[in-house]
């Protein structure tokens, strides 16, 4: 039987995105490069790392050791504060590019904003450049603000292909969701199934719902991020659970069901705080 791969979503540069893929904080080299090429030999082939990660080399490893072809994988990293800048997001790419083995990135991003050091606008420069230049494939955000985005768009006229934030039904980020939606931005959850403090796992809507489709707990929150059209990187290093969180795409929830879970919502000051925080 061949694996279950995500179907995939067009970025607005071209480039094709699956809507499921695969976080690796907080594993380190050696469990990147035995868990991601397990994932792959799943059906995985959105993989997501960062360099604040430290562990770019092993997701290198992973990849290579799938034996995957590398036009069938879509890599996605980030880069911190210390890159923020026009030259410096293209040593930042070089240096990413070269832990993970890779000629090209598909998607590279800005970590954080970090608008205390105010060079956010800088560093989407360089991406843009990076992107002209075609040794990106795709450019984005992570834990960019409305108003942030509102700024970088105004100042270059480049539309981010993705904003990564955190979103799971505890943070349902609706007024995010409907501002990148407005400017045809993909959405992309990290922490889709929570995280510290944000068990919606056990939430009895959550668990019912299970019980009803018989399904996991997690791929029910999984399947509510695809019924509201976003993308989603569930990190697992168990191979079981890999499999299960990739398993969603043979079922679909009620408007109702996808309601009541967004009910769970404790509103965007659950969120980390992206004016306050950034590395």
């Amino acid at each position: 039987m061949s694996p279950t791969t995500a179907p995939t979503v067009t970025l607005p540069h071209g480039a094709a995105m699956p809507r499921l893929g695969m976080g690796t904080w907080p594993m380190d080299d050696a469990e990147c490069e035995r868990v991601i090429a397990d994932a792959i030999a799943l059906g995985y082939r959105l993989v997501d790392t960062a360099e604040n990660y430290g562990n770019e080399r092993g997701v290198g490893r992973g990849l290579k050791a799938s034996g995957a072809a590398r036009e069938e994988l879509f890599v996605t990293t980030k880069f911190n504060k210390k890159w923020h800048g026009v030259e410096l997001a293209a040593e930042a790419f070089e240096r990413s590019a070269d832990r993970l083995g890779l000629d090209y990135i598909d998607l590279l991003l800005i970590h954080w904003p970090n608008p205390d050091q105010d060079q956010y606008v800088e560093a989407w420069q360089g991406l843009a450049r990076l992107l002209e230049q075609g040794r990106v494939k795709a450019i984005g955000t992570s834990n960019f603000k409305p108003s942030h985005l509102e700024r970088i768009i105004a100042e270059t006229g480049v539309v981010p292909d993705v904003n990564q934030i955190q979103l799971n039904p505890g943070v349902t980020r609706e007024g995010p969701r409907s501002f990148h939606a407005e400017h045809g931005i993909v959405t992309q959850s990290w922490s889709p199934i929570g995280g510290e403090g944000v068990d919606v796992l056990q939430e009895q809507v959550v668990v019912d719902l299970a019980e009803r489709y018989g399904k996991t707990p997690a791929q029910i929150v999984l399947r509510w991020h695809m019924e509201l059209g976003l993308t989603a990187v569930p990190k697992s290093s168990n191979t079981e659970r890999l499999a299960q969180n990739l398993d969603i795409f043979d079922f679909s929830l009620s408007s109702e069901d996808v309601a009541a879970i967004s009910a769970l919502d404790k509103g965007e000051s659950a969120a980390a705080d992206s004016d306050a925080f950034g590395h």
